[in-house]
């Protein structure tokens, strides 16, 4: 047994501890104060910003290191970043600092301490750095008029509401109350499903992805549907009850499960801009109903301009949005493609396959799938950027673009391959037409010569 046992274990451990004990009073205890305390900058441009560090631990010829995420900032010194005898002795070091902006988004600028070509610990402290899009006369115009469209567009909903149309198909009603469901229940769930999915470390994109889901239907439903011979009446049933439940479901969503995906991007719900938006849009709808009752020949105008002013829209918003804002081509990943085609692709199938196992027509199937996967894009885009502040309300704009450019993609190819079938089935129809109407020849009998017997 040994002597100084069991002293021998306290001496081991001091022995262990004593070398962390000289490595922590090595390390320096230091604290970074900005000022500004934090900054805003627009892209492409840069702000100076002083940096004040104190504490112990300081030793000559320390570096300092500004550490930023660099797909958002780069950040420099712009005076010397090693710490001189009098910084030591003074115990605390002054300079300035260059933040140069890249692209859109939020970081934090924090400073590191090298010492012997090793990075020894982070600066207690940090500065929040904003990057925004500097402001434009045409973003302006770009807010104002879709603004504009988008009041005059419920008006049109308001003049084309047909109430007899309504109430007749509201008397079979498992047809809207699928569309219904879709719409409002099954497409927020799932973006709210697939943004967690596909965005697991991006917050902001998630809450794109909500906002799209949460939308009603598009104004092109009704065009498609005709276009791809499903059930015109029930789709603009199921546009007028979506236009109207709108109302309540965009805030019921986005002031519940909303919350979620705006605490987890760090964004305080904006209950009074989206109250103001539900608002703007009840007015212009009780317009148009108004002018249903009281101006039938000007509400009738609007009725017929209805279709290709909604698709009219839709493109000057997609059109305006992207030509205004070029960055979101450099957003576009693997991510944003997938989030554009699966929330728009799996709310048409989802929409179909339902409405079959309920035992719906083939039309009635493709209007409730028409009418479940495209979403009014448009309105979330508008209600994203009215209701964010900036660099929010430009980086989540990205999800509703994709969703709407990959949207009509199925809608086309079933147009494409209707139109392939009706050439071939025709062509086919008017061949056997044409075995049909020729002429048959009719067979002569072979001439028969009597012979004559010439023995008698």
């Amino acid at each position: 047994m040994c002597p100084i046992w069991p002293l021998h274990l306290i001496i081991l451990y001091l022995l262990a501890l004593c070398p962390l004990w000289v490595i922590c009073q090595a390390a320096p205890n230091l604290v970074a104060t900005f000022f500004p305390s934090n900054i805003t900058v627009h892209m492409n441009e840069y702000q100076i910003v002083n940096v004040s560090i104190h504490g112990t631990g300081m030793q000559v010829d320390d570096k300092l290191l500004l550490s930023i995420d660099d797909r958002v900032a780069m950040a420099e010194w712009n005076s010397t970043y090693k710490l001189t005898e009098d910084d030591v002795n003074a115990q605390q070091w002054e300079g300035t600092a260059r933040v140069d902006a890249v692209f859109l988004g939020r970081t934090p600028l924090t400073v590191q301490v090298e010492r012997d070509a090793e990075v020894t610990g982070n600066v207690e402290g940090s500065l929040p750095v904003i990057i925004v899009r500097p402001e434009r006369v045409i973003d302006t115009i770009f807010t104002t008029s879709v603004a504009l469209f988008i009041s005059l567009i419920f008006i049109n909903f308001g003049c084309a509401m047909h109430w007899p149309t309504v109430k007749e198909c509201l008397k079979k009603p498992i047809g809207p109350i699928i569309g219904l469901c879709g719409q409002f229940v099954f497409m927020p769930l799932l973006s709210f499903g697939l943004g967690f999915l596909i965005f697991p470390d991006k917050p902001e994109m998630r809450l794109g992805m909500f906002f799209t889901g949460c939308a009603p239907g598009g104004g092109a439903s009704n065009i498609w549907t005709f276009i791809l011979g499903g059930n015109l009446n029930l789709s603009l049933t199921m546009s007028a009850i979506s236009t109207l439940a709108a109302f309540g479901f965009i805030p019921l969503w986005l002031f519940s499960l909303g919350q979620v995906v705006f605490r987890n991007a760090n964004i305080v719900v904006p209950y009074k801009n989206i109250s103001f938006f539900v608002v703007g849009l009840i007015v212009p709808l009780g317009i148009g109903l108004a002018m249903q009752r009281y101006t039938p020949r000007v509400s009738a105008f609007m009725v017929r301009i209805l279709k290709g002013f909604s698709t009219t829209l839709l493109i000057f918003i997609i059109v305006f949005a992207i030509v205004t804002n070029l960055y979101i081509f450099q957003l576009f990943t693997w991510q944003i493609i997938a989030a554009g085609m699966g929330l728009p692709w799996l709310g048409y199938l989802a929409g179909y396959v339902v409405a079959r196992l309920l035992r719906q027509p083939h039309e009635d199937a493709l209007a409730i799938s028409i009418e479940t996967g495209i979403q009014n894009t448009g309105i979330a885009i508008f209600l994203l950027r009215y209701a964010l502040d900036a660099p929010e309300m430009d980086l989540t704009t990205v999800v509703p673009v994709s969703c709407a450019i990959m949207t009509p993609i199925p809608m086309t190819c079933i147009f494409i391959y209707q139109k392939i079938k009706g050439c071939i089935v025709n062509r086919n129809q008017h061949k056997k037409m044409a075995e049909d109407l020729t002429p048959i020849p009719e067979t002569r009998e072979p001439d028969v010569i009597a012979t004559i017997d010439v023995r008698k």
